[in-house]
């Protein structure tokens, strides 16, 4: 009897959804605070309702973490993702135990400075990405690892622990290896692949605005520039 009272209910939940376009909204939580480390992130950072980023992440402004992404620093060492960067789908971005140590002295946080484009299904751990970087899908960056400014990582490249990738130059292979220098329009391009994702990003923020009160404080901030614009122009 329960059992097809609970299919009834789900039929009848299915089809009102149908005929009236109604959302079902999942208690997932995308932000997760532990141990007392609240990740950040401000009003134009895009994560995904599917996504999750928990505990001590940064997400600088214009940073975006798509669908079914994961963000995990819950071992007392810091996550940062930069302006302007991405987390693809699927995608883990993780740091070493709370007890481990890098060979190089260095703590284990995971470093993602601006610009950066990590594709889908890629895993990060405790490594440090510099600016203007592409990260191809379903690639993987081991622990220690350095990847300078200027770069692309080919989809599937396995950065092996402390690694270095020079700046200006294209990897790829399982393990990374050498492929060419990167031309400078090939340079040039990383910022704006970058930027194309955040535009995407807004799209996505703007339709999930209506739903807790990340709106009312647009609404504030938009109140505030119509407010300055009205002082200057009496002035």
């Amino acid at each position: 009897m329960s059992f097809s009272l609970g299919r009834a209910l789900r039929e009848a939940g299915a089809a009102l959804k149908r005929a009236g376009e109604i959302e079902i909204f999942a208690r997932h939580r995308p932000t997760v605070n532990f141990n007392g480390a609240k990740p950040f992130k401000t009003n134009d950072t895009f994560v995904a309702p599917t996504a999750v980023v928990i505990g001590d992440v940064t997400n600088w402004d214009k940073s975006s973490v798509w669908y079914k992404a994961v963000v995990r620093a819950d071992s007392n060492h810091s996550i940062t993702i930069g302006f302007s960067s991405c987390v693809g789908e699927g995608s883990v971005v993780k740091t070493l135990s709370s007890t481990a140590k890098l060979e190089t002295g260095l703590p284990p946080d995971t470093y993602v400075g601006h610009y950066v484009t990590i594709g889908s299904g890629c895993v990060l751990k405790s490594c440090r990405v510099d600016d203007l970087v592409v990260i191809g899908d379903k690639c993987t960056i081991l622990e220690g690892t350095i990847v300078d400014s200027h770069v692309m990582l080919e989809p599937g490249t396995v950065v092996m622990p402390y690694q270095h990738i020079p700046s200006g130059q294209k990897w790829g292979g399982n393990p990374a290896k050498f492929i060419a220098n990167l031309t400078e329009n090939e340079k040039e391009a990383l910022q704006g692949k970058a930027e194309a994702v955040h535009s995407a990003a807004l799209d996505h923020i703007l339709e999930f605005l209506p739903h807790g009160f990340t709106y009312v404080q647009l609404e504030e901030l938009e109140k505030q520039v119509l407010d300055t614009k009205s002082k200057k122009s009496k002035a």
